[in-house]
C-alpha cells in the first residue's frame, strides 16, 4: 500500500514538473552549495574584471534581471486589478502599535495571509515595510517576527508580515510546489501593490527585510521592483550558496544558456538604493565581509553610493534574526525610511520588552469565524492548472 501511494506521488510530481517544462531545465538549476567557497571567490573576481563602467554593469544587470523574470516565468503571471479583496479583522491596540490579521488576493483564487502592524498615531503618510520570513514552522507568528514587526510599527511604519506559501495560514498549496519561487515573488509584488495603495502609506518610502528564505524573497523582489527603496536581506546573501529549498532555487533564475550569476549579483541589483546585509559566522554568510561585500562595494561605487551599502557581521553568532541582528536593522531603516527609532525604549541598547507576544491562534487569518473565501483554489494541481504556465 505504501509503495502504491509513493508511486502515485512520484507520478503526480513528474506530471507537474513536465507541465512546467522543469525537467528540461534541471541542468540550469543552481541549488544549495552549488560551488565551493574557493570556487565562488574565484568566480566573483572573474566577474568583477568583466565590467569597468556603470554602462557595463547595467548591461550585465539587465541580463541578470531578465534571467530572473524568464527563469521563474514571472512574465507569465496573470494581469490583476486593484481589488485586493482584503480581509482584515481582530484589530488590537497594543503598546505603541496596532496589530491586525489580514489576507489579500494575490491573483484570483489565491490569497496572501499575514498580519498588519501599524502605528497608533500618524501625523503624515507612513513608510511601509514588507517582512517575509524564513523556513521555520509557523515563523510568521513567532516571537522574532512579531517583535521586529511591532518595533517597526512603533517607529512609525505600516508593516505587512506575510506567510511563505505552505506555511501557517497559507495552505492552498504545499511549500514544495515546483513554482514556489514564482508564487512567493509574485506574492511580494502584490503585498507591495497593496501597501502603496493604502492612503496611510508613503509610496516613496518602502522597505523590505526577511531572514534566510525570507532573505531570498527580499533580494528577488528588490531586484525586480524599484518601488522597494531600502533592502535588508538577513543571513542569506552568499557567493557560493544558492538557497536549499524549492522556493529559493527550484526554478532556473541563476543560469541560462547565455549567462550565469549568483545571489550576490542579484542583491547588487538593489544599487544605488540603500542596502544592509546581515551576516554571521555560523552559516553560508560567514565570508560576507571578505567576499560578498567587496563585489557589492564595487557596484555601488559606480553610482558614488558607497555610503548606502552596509554590513553588520556577527562572527560569533549563527543562523537567525534574533535581537542582536535586529538592532542594526532598526537604525538602518530609521535613517533611510525617515522613521523614529527614538520611540523604542533604549538604555544601553534597544529594549523590545514592550512587545506583547500573541499566541498563534490569535494571529491566524482563517478560522471558523473567518473561513477561507469560497473561490479559493485548493491544492498544487489546481493552482498550476489555473496559471497554465508555459
Amino acid at each position: 500500500m505504501r509503495t502504491k501511494i509513493w508511486m502515485k506521488g512520484i507520478i503526480i510530481l513528474f506530471l507537474l514538473l513536465s507541465q512546467l517544462g522543469i525537467s528540461a531545465q534541471e541542468s540550469m538549476l543552481c541549488q544549495g552549495g552549488y560551488w565551493t567557497e574557493d570556487e565562488a571567490n574565484v568566480l566573483m573576481k572573474k566577474w568583477a574584471s568583466e565590467w569597468k563602467t556603470r554602462a557595463d554593469w547595467e548591461k550585465r544587470a539587465d541580463v541578470i534581471r531578465q534571467g530572473i523574470i524568464k527563469g521563474m516565468k514571472f512574465d507569465q503571471m496573470p494581469k490583476v486589478d486593484a481589488d485586493f479583496k482584503a480581509i482584515i479583522h481582530c484589530t488590537r491596540t497594543m503598546d505603541g502599535y496596532i496589530v491586525e490579521n489580514i489576507a489579500i488576493q494575490s491573483f484570483p483564487g489565491f490569497y496572501i495571509t499575514g498580519n498588519l502592524y501599524r502605528p497608533i498615531k500618524a501625523d503624515k503618510k507612513c513608510p511601509a515595510i514588507l517582512t517575509p520570513h524564513g523556513h521555520w514552522e509557523d515563523r510568521r507568528v513567532s516571537a522574532d517576527v512579531q517583535t521586529r514587526s511591532a518595533c517597526f510599527a512603533r517607529m512609525g511604519a505600516v508593516v505587512f508580515a506575510y506567510d511563505m506559501v505552505g506555511y501557517t495560514d497559507s495552505k492552498q498549496v504545499s511549500h514544495k510546489i515546483p513554482i514556489a519561487l514564482l508564487l512567493q515573488t509574485f506574492n511580494s509584488k502584490r503585498v507591495l501593490d497593496y501597501l502603496v495603495s493604502r492612503p496611510d502609506v508613503d509610496p516613496e518610502k518602502i522597505g523590505i527585510t526577511g531572514e534566510s528564505g525570507g532573505g531570498t524573497q527580499t533580494i528577488m523582489i528588490t531586484a525586480l521592483d524599484n518601488r522597494i527603496k531600502v533592502s535588508v536581506p538577513v543571513v542569506m546573501v552568499s557567493a557560493y550558496f544558492f538557497g536549499g529549498c524549492t522556493c529559493e532555487s527550484g526554478m532556473p533564475v541563476h543560469r541560462s544558456k547565455s549567462h550565469q550569476t549568483n545571489n550576490v549579483e542579484i542583491a547588487a541589483l538593489c544599487a544605488p538604493r540603500p542596502m544592509l546585509l546581515i551576516s554571521d559566522g555560523g552559516d553560508w554568510t560567514k565570508n560576507t565581509p571578505r567576499i560578498e561585500m567587496p563585489y557589492l562595494q564595487k557596484v555601488y561605487a559606480l553610482y558614488d553610493a558607497e555610503s548606502r551599502l552596509d554590513n553588520a557581521h556577527f562572527s560569533a553568532e549563527r543562523h537567525g534574526y534574533e535581537a542582536t541582528k535586529r538592532y542594526p536593522v532598526y537604525n538602518f531603516l530609521d535613517h533611510y525610511l525617515d522613521l523614529n527609532a527614538g520611540r523604542l525604549p533604549y538604555k544601553n541598547g534597544f529594549d523590545e520588552s514592550f512587545v506583547t507576544i500573541l499566541p498563534k491562534e490569535a494571529l491566524l487569518v482563517f478560522n471558523e469565524q473567518n473561513p477561507m473565501p469560497a473561490n479559493a483554489l485548493m491544492g498544487d494541481e489546481a493552482v498550476m492548472k489555473y496559471l497554465n504556465l508555459k
